[in-house]
């Protein structure tokens, strides 16, 4: 009996998830039961792709860059891979913009329905909590973003106060070592690049090891993720906004298909079905920098791209790359303009989103809370009135959960396709090995 592909089991195991979620939803004690014994799987194995992200992106980035043996390789690659990079995003933003100024979300929406969503959510914790952040975020210095790239203390990097890795600060160092490993004798500088090398063999099999257990850990996190939706009329309200987003995320998967058509002479089918596990993973856990590994391991064994091309292009893409958040943005800007700013519906302020939206996106990865955050300082950039902000967030909170694990898809489908592009660009896109997680186990 053919065994059943990995894809299928996390396929399965979102569709159990979120059929139990739903049950659940309706019996008594079931949210405390999803709560206190199904959700703490999910977490754990996000914990476990985040404990291996800061090694892998150590051990591949470090690697990639020795192994090229020429700095203007780096240059070469590193300008195509910003370039395709900041090229997709504003293709995102357009799309997003055409969608909502042609569909016009936001027009039909009645002031009940606005009064409703005010009251629910105008004064949540998590609405302040990302206007307190945006508001940091702008009170720093024009530089302040470089600045926070280079570390004052690696260690630090690896783990802040609240236990979270600073990626463009581990990206920055390992880049660093990669180029200082260029400028030593080779023999001086074999030993540490020997280590590397192993270190991201490990690493990769650890990969391997926690997808035996993504298919349960993906019912976990998406029966938890149903029971946070306590109120349906809500989010069937909003159902025209969250549509506008859905559908210009699927217009930027199939332009990234034309891409791997066009450029890598890849099918467009069997790319999807590659990187599928990455999108599975993407859209249970909301965060591109967790599923880095597991992107990294299809885009390298099952797609057949360098490791010095991945292990340069992935961790960058995963700080600076967010086609699916930019995207959102735009629409999000329009639409809670249209509702409660309509005189703001300039094409001016819309050329400033197009512009604020990429800004933000490349600078992303110093903000926590990546997507609303960035949304708070898009609408302020056009003089959107301050004390309206905490209305416009409250209108696309309930949705915006399940809004994020869409784009996260996106954001990883994209980091995907620019490697594969990059690696076609540059003669590094070989025939894929995969590699199973017992490969290398005495079989009896």
């Amino acid at each position: 009996m053919k065994k059943l592909a990995l894809h299928w089991k996390i396929i399965i195991g979102m569709v159990l998830g979120i059929i139990f979620g739903f049950i659940m939803n309706s019996v008594d004690g079931g949210k405390g039961f999803v709560t206190d014994w199904i959700a703490p799987f999910g977490k754990i194995f996000i914990n476990l792709l985040k404990l291996i992200a800061v090694p892998l992106i150590l051990a591949s980035l470090i690697k990639g860059i020795s192994d090229l043996k020429d700095i203007s390789k780096i240059k070469k690659m590193g300008f195509r891979t910003l370039a395709i990079y900041i090229g997709t995003t504003v293709i995102a933003i357009i799309i997003g913009l055409a969608i909502v100024n042609t569909v016009q979300p936001g027009t039909g929406m009645t002031p009940e329905t606005i009064a409703k969503i005010k009251a629910k959510y105008e004064n949540d914790a998590g609405v302040k909590d990302k206007l307190a952040k945006a508001s940091n975020q702008q009170d720093a210095g024009p530089l302040q973003a470089l600045v926070d790239i280079v570390p004052s203390n690696i260690f630090f990097a690896f783990s802040d106060a609240k236990g979270k890795p600073k990626m463009l600060q581990v990206i920055f160092f390992a880049f660093f070592v990669g180029i200082s490993l260029l400028l030593i004798p080779r023999k001086k500088a074999k030993p540490l690049m020997k280590f590397f090398d192993s270190l991201n063999e490990v690493v990769m099999k650890m990969v391997d090891l926690i997808m035996l257990f993504a298919p349960y850990a993906v019912f976990a996190l998406l029966a938890n993720v149903i029971i946070a939706f306590d109120d349906i009329e809500i989010l069937l309200k909003l159902l025209s906004y969250a549509g506008c987003v859905v559908f210009g995320l699927a217009l930027m998967i199939g332009f990234y298909l034309i891409l791997i058509k066009v450029y890598a002479k890849k099918s467009p089918l069997w790319f999807l079905k590659q990187i599928s596990p990455a999108q599975l993973l993407a859209f249970s856990t909301s965060s591109s920098a967790a599923t880095l590994p597991v992107t990294m391991e299809r885009v390298e064994e099952h797609i057949g791209v360098d490791k010095e091309v991945s292990g340069f292009v992935l961790p960058v893409g995963a700080t600076v790359n967010m086609d699916g958040t930019s995207l959102y943005q735009g629409i999000a800007a329009v639409f809670i303009m249209q509702v409660i700013w309509p005189e703001g519906l300039t094409f001016t302020n819309q050329i400033v989103i197009i512009a604020t939206a990429l800004l933000a996106s490349i600078g992303s990865a110093a903000v926590p809370s990546a997507g609303m955050v960035m949304l708070v300082i898009v609408l302020e950039s056009i003089g959107f009135p301050a004390e309206l902000l905490p209305i416009g967030l409250a209108l696309i909170f309930a949705v915006d959960r399940p809004l994020d694990m869409c784009r996260t898809v996106i954001n990883v489908t994209g980091d995907a396709t620019v490697s594969t592009i990059v690696a076609k660009s540059l003669g590094k896109l070989h025939d894929p090995k995969p590699i199973e997680w017992d490969d290398d186990y005495p079989k009896k």
